[in-house]
């Protein structure tokens, strides 16, 4: 009998709430050998962010600024760790993800430096501010429902795709990229907790592997907007889950599940979940934008709304991965003139 239909803002009704799977294997934990190997693969191409502190008045906290990215977004590492790995037979192809934000933008970033064409899916509702962005990055768009959308991910339509697919969660080489963020950090700081975003779990899994693998005894903290737990929902019953999110900031994490692929790696080297109001998510956007000069996206500013959220004397000397500065202008100059 089939379940509950889940939906999400905007009165979509998705798939049937159905296994959280797209049918493959769990995702390996990327080694340390992977991670450096990405970090020496990137060198020439994704930034080594600076490690900033934090300028408000909570003490102790660490800025890791991915959004001085060349896209703006820590994305550029997975994405170009990736895509140097193919064949240039596969690359020729042209490659592709399932993608209305950052993911879409780095792939135009480096299919442009291959000198490959590039696509993305996406649903069909995506503002114009984030379809521009993309095509600028010489993208072709192909919006489909949302239905359809998920059905391409989770019912394996990716195998019938023209160009070379990039899964943006669960792609091995992608996380390993991802894991660059995570060792950073360590090279550079000493801390005692590492706050990362959360959304469909790709930089969690490779902050937290490289972490976990170069020192156990710092805490990696997932953080999520109370409009979108599903990395909570999913520890909290032992497997990958769905959520119904609800309105948020944070478009760039309001994925509505972890898949199953995806819940080993995440539940291994994620040691906390923290889900926060969305007036804190406001509070940090603003801070950081007063403080530190730093334009971020919600989502980006959610490491720093965590920490925010905790006791400092819990958290000690923490790290806030600041991951991408993708926002809308209009909603950016709202939430930076608001009253605290």
């Amino acid at each position: 009998m089939d379940g509950p239909l889940l939906r999400i803002p905007g009165g979509h009704a998705l798939v049937n709430r159905r296994k959280p799977s797209w049918g493959g294997d769990p995702v390996p934990l990327p080694s340390l050998e992977d991670i450096r190997a990405a970090s020496k693969r990137c060198a020439d191409v994704a930034v080594r962010t600076p490690l900033l502190p934090y300028l408000g008045p909570d003490p102790d906290i660490l800025l890791k600024l991915e959004t001085l990215q060349p896209i703006g977004s820590f994305k550029l590492r997975g994405v170009y760790n990736w895509a140097a790995q193919l064949t240039p037979e596969q690359r020729e192809q042209g490659i592709s993800t399932t993608s209305a934000g950052n993911t879409a933008q780095a792939l135009g970033y480096v299919a442009r430096h291959f000198d490959v064409p590039s696509r993305t899916l996406l649903p069909e509702t995506v503002p114009d501010a984030k379809l521009n962005a993309i095509t600028a990055y010489g993208v072709e768009p192909v919006k489909v429902t949302v239905e359809k959308l998920f059905s391409y991910m989770l019912k394996e339509g990716w195998r019938d795709e023209p160009y070379c697919y990039l899964n943006p969660w669960g792609e091995p080489q992608m996380i390993a990229g991802s894991g660059t963020v995570g060792l950073e950090i360590l090279e550079d700081a000493s801390v005692d907790t590492v706050y990362v975003p959360v959304g469909g779990g790709g930089l969690a899994a490779g902050v937290g592997s490289a972490v976990t693998a170069v020192n156990k005894s710092v805490k990696v903290v997932g953080v999520q907007p109370e409009g979108c737990p599903a990395l909570k929902e999913s520890f909290d019953r032992g497997e990958g889950s769905w959520v119904s999110p609800t309105d948020t900031i944070c478009d760039g994490t309001n994925v509505p599940l972890i898949v199953t692929e995806m819940y080993p790696i995440l539940r291994n080297v994620i040691d906390e979940v923290v889900i926060v109001p969305e007036k804190v998510v406001h509070r940090a956007v603003r801070e950081l934008a007063l403080l530190n000069k730093v334009v971020s996206e919600g989502s980006g500013a959610l490491a720093l709304a965590g920490a925010l959220c905790t006791d400092p004397e819990v958290r000690g000397k923490s790290a806030c991965v600041v991951s991408g500065g993708s926002v809308d202008p209009e909603l950016f100059a709202r939430i930076v003139q608001a009253s605290a």
